[in-house]
């Protein structure tokens, strides 16, 4: 694993398909640690142990579902986060014990605000660091891409009235750390410029938007 915050660890990377690069992410907390994403990755597991273990796994969407859930489970008795609307295909390797169903603060620190589009339970989460950062971990909301731009992973069964206002509401944040679920090979997080989020949110919006064009053309 690797330290990129004072309190966030980046597993070591998985490449699950063609050009698609994934890692999940430790953020450490007193009251017990939060894994967001996934990684099978049984050795990236117990490095966690060293590092307080884990006492909730948070999922942003069904794309990050694997036989580690229940290995994380076993190993630390965590509790998993999962959007309602994914509720099905979650139950296929672990149920979820926590539901996200709307836009709520968890553990005093933890926005978790569902973003749709990508798929439907697709779930984003704004951490207020004690250490003075704003984390947005995007899921696949957004995700680098391999020339290292933020864009939307629009698939052919993405919603993409949903998606565009789920971006919409993404803008209305104030990040200065990013991390998507996956990337296209160069990285999954990046440092956000002060007042720089919003034009990045709009470039992603912007083609969203052209395909919506080029749909109703």
């Amino acid at each position: 694993m690797k330290q990129i915050q004072p309190d966030i660890w980046e597993t070591e990377v998985e490449n699950p398909a063609k050009g698609l690069y994934t890692h999940a992410y430790l953020l450490l907390r007193d009251d017990g640690n939060v894994l967001f994403y996934n990684t099978s990755h049984i050795d990236e597991i117990e490095r966690m142990a060293a590092l307080g273990g884990v006492a909730r796994q948070y999922l942003s969407h069904r794309d990050e579902l694997g036989d580690s859930l229940n290995t994380v489970a076993q190993r630390f008795g965590a509790e998993l986060g999962g959007h309602v609307r994914e509720l099905e295909e979650f139950s296929r390797f672990r149920r979820p014990t926590i539901l996200f169903e709307r836009r709520e603060t968890h553990l005093g620190n933890i926005e978790v605000i569902p973003t749709p589009g990508h798929s439907p339970g697709s779930t984003c989460f704004y951490v207020r660091s004690p250490h003075g950062r704003r984390y947005l971990f995007t899921g696949d909301t957004l995700w680098f891409s391999g020339n290292r731009v933020l864009e939307a992973a629009f698939l052919s069964n993405s919603d993409l009235d949903a998606y565009v206002k789920s971006l919409e509401t993404l803008r209305t944040l104030e990040p200065d750390f990013v991390i998507s679920s996956a990337t296209g090979g160069h990285g999954g997080y990046d440092d956000i410029a002060p007042g720089g989020w919003a034009a990045l949110v709009d470039h992603a919006l912007e083609r969203l938007t052209a395909r919506q064009s080029n749909i109703g053309a």
